[in-house]
């Protein structure tokens, strides 16, 4: 079956309605053939409509902050998403305190409000961060990263800290040492990494948008394999400072989102140059929401003239079927679009898997020198300094970190440095040469995030080859120190409702703007593939319901708690919740449906959502 066909609809959660409806093809906005149900909306800006609501007075910051940590309470013991969430009455003080400002007529910065997640290897001064390491259980930072200090001064609440692959090392968070995070579209799958658990929090809508790392691949893969947004910047675009160090050459801090703007508006908030990173980079950070403009706006061929190249060795042999199908329908999306598609080739493209694993591991064996029990991290009891160094590390690290740690003192070895580590630089200017002369005859590559969608937790664990192999397609991305941005463009067939494809976008060093621009036009004009996992589609559209048409809110409050049919006079009490109601109907007509389905058949329980949301 193409990896483009929309999966069916079910909703596990609800008793009622529990059908199919049919696949549909997902269609350029243009091309969309007739139909009797409303089309599918395509994926708006979280963070504005929020900023929107706050400035209009239609919601306060503290009934927001409040239902994201009542969907994060209820999906979390299903997901495993977060290793710690910060104190609720810590959050709806921060948030009490921007509805303070705001009523003061105050300045707000363009996050306020704004639920953020934040990955365990960058550093909280007021919440633990462990790298996902049992060698920094319990440790508190005595400072903010740069990033997380410029999103807090924005107004961004920090609403926890997501689980990882132990220090970055991984590609599942199956080598976190806490706990295994699963994939919102199939709790049985994983969620990739090692930024997995950033992934999918933003995937389930537990906060509007989070902070990953990635040294290979780690924002990008979980994008994909979760359905959401991941932007991998240019190496030295955002400061690394409080970004527990795996490979200090490669590491970047990144970003998700569900929309392509939210995540260039949290990418233009946290880059900038920073004293505390010397490899952070003076240049001017463009004004990257002045390329999102809305799709009544748009030309017939809004990309027109745009040249991209497609890698040819990304659908190769060792990619699914259905993967390949989906890129290559993303493909002849842009060239509706008015891009001018043309395959290339890059030789040196197999290389860089091999090159990657010796540089990443060479680093990370000295950086994670400091974790010794004595510098950092948690000490064990010995008579002496050498056993005490040996037990730290023995009990502290996990069975991954230690085999990347022995690869990577291997390949420094007086004996194999020439044969390994200085080969493997070798090859990395190789690759980027060849990035350089494929963008300057093409304005951005595109191939796949990853070789598969999602597969099941456990399937690869005991294989790390196999694992390892699946970073071929984003390694040299991190080897060039080029930015990447991962936007999902079809399904494949699996788990309960199909398993989302990410599309990578390769842009020039610096160039984000030309990337976001291009993401956005894909996919606000890309139709019938709604990309919202199962598990909390009909609250989403509950959700977004209550945000827009908040003068029905308190309606839905009542509602809650009564029978459907006792409280049908409430009607005559709230008529502009009427109106609001009736506007929702025809927006979301199925997923009301079903909640009004599950009010009607368990009358006296609240809805787990509704309840907390804006004007109840």
């Amino acid at each position: 079956m193409l990896a483009t066909l929309q999966p069916p609809r079910t909703f596990s959660r609800f008793p009622l309605y529990l059908t199919s409806r049919p696949v549909t093809l997902c269609t350029l906005a243009a091309q969309s053939p007739p139909s009797t149900s409303p089309p599918t909306q395509p994926p708006h800006s979280q963070i504005l409509s929020i900023r929107h609501s706050l400035l209009t007075r239609q919601v306060t910051a503290a009934r927001l902050a409040e239902s994201h940590i009542s969907r994060l309470r209820l999906t979390e013991p299903h997901l495993k998403s977060f290793l710690h969430v910060s104190d609720s009455d810590a959050v709806l003080r921060q948030a009490a305190l921007l509805d303070q400002r705001i009523a003061n007529g105050e300045e707000v910065g363009p996050l306020a409000g704004v639920v953020v997640g934040v990955k365990d290897n960058i550093c909280t001064a007021d919440m633990p961060s462990t790298g996902g390491s049992r060698v920094l259980e319990g440790y508190r930072p005595a400072y903010d990263a740069t990033a997380v200090r410029k999103i807090k001064e924005l107004g961004g609440i920090v609403v926890g800290k997501t689980n990882l692959d132990e220090f970055g090392m991984g590609s599942t968070t199956e080598a976190s040492a806490f706990q295994v995070t699963a994939n919102p579209w199939d709790v049985s799958r994983v969620p990739g990494g090692s930024s997995g658990g950033s992934a999918a929090a933003v995937s389930a809508r537990q906060c509007v948008v989070s902070l990953g790392s990635d040294t290979g691949g780690s924002v990008r893969q979980p994008a994909s394999f979760c359905g959401v947004v991941g932007l991998k910047p240019t190496y030295g675009r955002v400061s690394r400072f409080g970004l527990m160090a795996y490979a200090s050459s490669l590491d970047v801090i990144g970003c998700f989102g569900s929309s392509v703007t939210d995540t260039g508006i949290l990418l233009h908030a946290i880059s900038g140059h920073d004293r505390l990173d010397a490899t952070s980079s003076k240049r001017e950070v463009p004004d990257f929401a002045s390329q999102f403009a809305s799709i009544n706006l748009l030309e017939s061929k809004p990309l027109k003239g745009l040249r991209v190249g497609v890698i040819r060795e990304t659908l190769d042999e060792g990619v699914d079927t259905g993967v390949i199908s989906a890129i290559r329908g993303a493909a002849s999306h842009l060239e509706e679009l008015g891009c001018s598609i043309t395959e290339i080739s890059l030789p040196s493209f197999s290389l860089g898997l091999p090159a990657y694993y010796i540089l990443a591991s060479s680093e990370s064996s000295s950086n994670l020198s400091r974790y010794d029990g004595v510098r950092y991290g948690n000490q064990a009891v010995a008579d002496e300094l050498n056993s005490l160094y040996g037990d730290s590390r023995a009990k502290g690290f996990g069975p991954e970190v230690k085999m990347r740690i022995l690869m990577g003192t291997y390949g420094l070895s007086a004996g194999y440095y020439d044969a390994y580590y200085k080969r493997a630089q070798q090859v990395r200017t190789i690759i980027r040469k060849s990035f350089k002369t494929a963008l300057d005859e093409n304005d951005i590559l595109i191939s796949p995030a990853a070789p598969s969608a999602a597969y099941k937790i456990g399937e690869k664990i005991d294989d790390p080859l196999a694992m390892y192999a699946g970073d071929i397609m984003t390694v040299n991305v991190n080897l060039a120190g080029l930015p990447a941005l991962v936007l999902p463009c079809g399904f494949v067939e699996g788990g309960t409702a199909g398993l989302p494809v990410g599309l990578q976008m390769i842009g020039a060093a610096f160039d984000e703007e030309k990337l976001l621009k291009v993401g956005h036009i894909f996919e606000q004009t890309l139709q019938n593939c709604r990309f919202v996992p199962p598990l909390i589609e009909d609250d989403t559209a509950c959700m977004s319901f209550l945000i827009t048409f908040p003068t029905s809110s308190a309606l839905f409050a009542e509602l809650h708690f009564f029978h459907l049919m006792n409280a049908l006079p409430l009607l005559a009490t709230y008529p502009e919740g009427i109106l609001s109601l009736s506007r929702c109907l025809h927006a979301y007509p199925k997923s009301l449906l079903k909640a009004f389905g599950f009010l009607w058949a368990a009358p006296l329980v609240p809805c787990p959502f509704l309840s907390c949301l804006p004007g109840s």
